[in-house]
């Protein structure tokens, strides 16, 4: 049989070629440095962390990033068990051989190591098992890497993956002193790229503070009803301490949220669990707000977000294509989707999971709930705010028209346009009362009438609420209308600005110039959009006053 070889584009697939955003070579060795943090806690090396209770403790171990961009240079340490110095140039250089447990372990393939040679013209990795007196010290030369590959691809010189590894990397040791940490792995990025410099960017934190294991901002005061959920169903949430620049990372969940119709509020957390007979496949948490619109792109915790080990897989709209009623449905909420079976194996980018039968039942599950439970309470909060904003529109209308009439500067054709369209928002408001009481009574989703019942203080206070709680509409509330018009006629028999300033005019000259008025006014209204005619008619009327 032939002797099989791979070529040096291999190490360019595993290092430039797999991911598309540079930031997750953090995502991949903190995945790493958690795994270890892990083993060293089972070794007795770290103390164990306590991630049952309400307010996790997260024990001894630490993940460290370091950023200077002035020296382009990162590093990313953790006081985990470190490597073996025996078994330190067998580790590194088993690339895509690991020996990790496939759906225990966050990592598994043993290739997220080399993902710094892309962004970095050296990469260097260091480390010291607990209490050895030497240090091991890998040096890997990305320039050479590189051009390597170019000399492979443009056929001057033929290398192989592993010719490649042996020319670019350089095995070392020292030995240990007392300022070296006990037990620690290092990752060093030297000289940066200059076309990567978003690794030294402001939202790097925002970036991890959703992708990596890290436990909830203490602020976010529905994390402790997150946590009880996970200890009553044994279950757990991996956290580490993860800083950077010595800043710790938390996932940056609030209160309050800005939507494409103004600020909306969490008022709670709901959860679900996602059941194959007896076994928990995963489990959800979102935030329950009043879901008045889809919640802004400038807040980083939109969207449900998928997770397995608490690292984010894909990014927060991973699961927006499962909402295929209304794929906008995932903008709508914040909240976390925690994929337990250990059946889910996140593919090599971890962007999505491995196909087989337990993704196709998950995502099964998981269409079936986001269709029904959660697309009924955003469609039910959205058209919730849209019938309370009728009905105050209705009530701001009223207002409006009885100020243009105490001003005396309505013509009857205007005034007659007022009332016309004054009672066409009347009706629609009624509408909207009765929407609401129906939804009241009956709403299709589990939250509406919660939502009614928290709303209920921004209905105008001339609109009996008693309806929306408990009565169907009366015939006082449907008489609403006639009793503004009421209003609206004694207001009308005031003096208009006309009279007070021509009283000399007799009857028929005050028509003339009235119709006169209407026409002008006419003209301004169809030579141009609404906006502009009203802010040309109220400038005229200012002038006159």
């Amino acid at each position: 049989m032939t002797e099989t070889s791979f070529g040096a584009n291999i190490i360019e697939i595993l290092t430039d070629g797999m991911y598309q955003d540079s930031k997750v070579i953090y995502r991949e060795y903190i995945q790493n440095a958690c795994d270890q943090i892990d083993k060293a806690e089972q070794l007795g090396i770290l103390n164990t962390r306590n991630i049952d209770s309400y307010y996790p403790d997260l024990g001894q171990g630490e993940v460290n990033i370091w950023r200077d961009p002035e020296k382009r240079y990162i590093s990313i340490e953790d006081n985990a068990t470190g490597i073996k110095a025996e078994h330190f140039q067998r580790t590194l250089l088993n690339v895509a051989n690991s020996d990790k447990i496939m759906g225990k372990d966050k990592g598994f393939r043993g290739i997220g190591r080399l993902c710094g040679l892309a962004y970095c013209k050296t990469l260097v990795f260091t480390s010291r098992w607990i209490d050895e007196p030497i240090i091991s010290i890998m040096r890997c030369n990305a320039e050479k890497m590189f051009e390597m590959i170019t000399e492979a691809n443009t056929n001057v010189k033929m290398h192989s993956a592993i010719d490649v590894l042996n020319e670019i990397t350089e095995f070392s040791t020292r030995p240990a002193n007392d300022s070296d940490p006990k037990h620690f792995f290092k990752v060093e990025l030297i000289d940066i790229n200059k076309e990567n410099g978003e690794l030294f960017g402001d939202d790097v934190a925002d970036y991890l503070s959703f992708v990596a294991p890290v436990p909830y901002d203490a602020n976010f005061i529905y994390r402790s009803e997150i946590y009880a959920h996970v200890k009553q169903f044994n279950l757990k949430i991996d956290e580490y301490k993860i800083r950077i620049n010595g800043e710790q990372i938390f996932k940056k969940y609030k209160k309050h949220l800005k939507t494409g119709n103004g600020q909306d509020e969490v008022f709670g957390v709901k959860f679900h669990n996602f059941m194959d007979g007896d076994s928990i496949v995963g489990w959800i948490w979102f935030g329950e707000t009043n879901f008045i619109a889809a919640i802004k792109d400038e807040e980083i915790s939109r969207g449900l977000r998928l997770r397995k080990e608490n690292i984010q897989i894909g990014d927060n709209n991973i699961l927006r294509d499962l909402f295929t009623r209304d794929k906008r449905g995932n903008s709508y909420f914040i909240g976390e989707m925690f994929a337990v079976s250990p059946q889910l194996i996140p593919n090599s980018r971890r962007d999505y999971f491995n196909e087989n039968l337990t993704r196709v039942n998950f995502e099964n599950m998981l269409k079936d709930y986001f269709n029904s439970v959660l697309y009924y309470i955003y469609y039910e909060g959205s058209d919730i705010n849209s019938s309370l904003k009728k009905i105050n529109l209705y009530e701001k209308s009223i207002a409006i028209f009885e100020e243009k009439v105490a001003e005396g500067f309505l013509t009857p054709k205007e005034h007659e346009r007022e009332e016309r369209e004054l009672e066409a928002k009347a009706q629609e408001a009624e509408k909207a009362k009765k929407n609401l009481e129906k939804k009241r009574e009956s709403g299709r989703s589990i939250l509406t009438s919660e939502i009614i019942e928290r709303r209920s203080k921004d209905i105008p206070v001339t609109v009996d609420i008693k309806t929306l709680n408990h009565t169907s509409v009366t015939s006082q509330e449907e008489n609403t209308v006639s009793i503004n018009k009421d209003i609206i006629s004694k207001n009308s028999s005031k003096k208009s600005l006309i009279d007070t300033m021509f009283p000399e005019l007799s009857k028929s000259e005050r028509k003339l110039l009235l119709e006169m008025i209407d026409k002008i006014l006419s003209i301004i209204r169809e030579s141009t959009d609404k906006k502009v005619a009203e802010n040309i008619i109220n400038s005229i009327k200012e002038e006159l006053k």
